[in-house]
């Protein structure tokens, strides 16, 4: 991305307008196998990515490229059906740039979510987890870079990057709907390949709970522009070096269909209670 952010942002922006969508209230940005919210949706737009200026395009299994708007639980949402990652060769102040894009169109609160391997051994397949913190171990920051005023602050604090109020919210429909919700720490890598063995162990060791490749840049971004963010994960596998299994791509699309009507349950009483 040779311009700047905040024109990249703007063209972005005044294109999407040019289609007059519905102002959205929440954004979502839905991770590896977690597309089927969009089937509770009453869409209203749907926009490739290709489309838009200035966007990247996804090029993983399970990120169909698209930006919808609608309703969910009767408020106006936009959600990304498909992320971008580092491992894809974006900066990440290109993978990032839809988070500003949706902020400038109005929304108020961010919903994200993403596939991991837990490493904590409480967890199991097909749970999920409650972000209340990450461990950032990705080579790139999308605050990296010339900064532009109109960005949000150059040094932001991150103490706080998950929003105590959605939390507390997420708990709160998750004991209601009957639902088990980890609460715990996200570490972000670069992949694309799963982790080694050693790996794994050195993960659990500096403090982390489950193990993606995504999510955090999009959290700095927020906690820039001062968006309030809640994130969750989908454990797509028990990353624990003593019981070893295998992980492929497809495993970790089919696992994510487990936790994947959890989360739906959880985002749609978010959106109409927050």
């Amino acid at each position: 991305m040779t311009e700047s952010i905040v024109q990249a942002t703007n063209e972005a922006v005044a294109y999407i307008k040019g289609l007059n969508p519905t102002t959205p209230e929440t954004g979502i940005i839905l991770g590896t196998g977690l597309g089927k919210l969009v089937d509770h949706v009453e869409i209203e737009m749907s926009i490739d990515y290709g489309d838009i200026p200035n966007f990247p395009i996804s090029t993983v299994e399970g990120h169909k490229g698209k930006l919808i708007f609608g309703k969910l639980s009767g408020k106006p949402v936009v959600i990304m059906q498909g992320r971008f990652h580092y491992y894809e060769g974006y900066s990440l102040r290109q993978a990032t740039l839809p988070v500003r894009v949706m902020h400038k169109l109005g929304v108020k609160q961010m919903l994200v979510s993403n596939a991991a391997g837990g490493v904590n051994t409480a967890m199991k397949v097909g749970d999920i987890m409650l972000l209340t913190d990450h461990i950032n171990l990705l080579p790139d920051n999308p605050l990296r870079g010339v900064h532009e005023p109109e960005l949000g602050a150059r040094f932001p604090d991150m103490s706080e990057a998950y929003d105590k109020k959605l939390i507390k919210r997420a708990v709160e429909i998750a004991n209601r709907e009957g639902i088990l919700l980890h609460q715990g720490v996200y570490a972000a890598v670069a992949g694309p390949n799963f982790e080694t063995q050693a790996e794994y162990r050195y993960v659990r060791a500096v403090g982390a709970d489950a193990v993606g490749m995504s999510t955090v840049p999009e959290v700095i971004v927020c906690a820039q522009i001062g968006l309030p963010v809640l994130g969750i994960s989908a454990i797509t596998d028990e990353a624990f070096p003593e019981e070893y299994v295998i992980v492929t791509h497809e495993y970790v699309i089919q696992a994510a269909a487990i936790a994947e009507p959890k989360m739906v349950t959880l985002f749609k009483n978010l959106v109409a209670e927050c």
